[in-house]
């Protein structure tokens, strides 16, 4: 069996608030995100037609529209509910998602992935 045709947004910036401590969420912060896409068929399929695919520019946009939505205290709450946002407002098939943040001394990032499919 193929492995399914994907399509991948690599270090999507968001700006949200975010922190399990008050203070952190005070000011807001830059994540960032790596977002694969996998669509129900084959880029073979689409016969070079926007509408038979995933519009990459409009998930990175509605994605940075729901990071900055409201504060939240973990990334995993945004993760997930950023899996939620491309399987149920994008129709994909499934998503794997890692996002980062620099928060961390002595660290370049600490990150969260999840993988949803139907």
């Amino acid at each position: 069996m193929n492995p399914p045709d994907e399509i991948r947004i690599c270090a999507l910036r968001l700006t949200t608030y975010i922190g399990v401590p008050e203070e952190e969420r005070a000011a807001s912060q830059v994540l960032e995100a790596d977002i694969t896409l996998r669509i129900a068929g084959r880029f073979e399929g689409m016969e070079d037609d926007i509408a038979a695919t995933i519009d990459y520019a409009a998930v990175a946009a509605r994605l940075q529209a729901l990071a900055a939505e409201r504060p939240r205290r973990l990334i995993e709450t945004l993760a997930a509910e950023m899996a939620a946002c491309v399987m149920g407002e994008f129709q994909a098939a499934g998503v794997s998602l890692e996002l980062r943040k620099r928060i961390l001394p002595d660290t370049d990032h600490v990150a969260v992935r999840l993988v949803r499919g139907k």
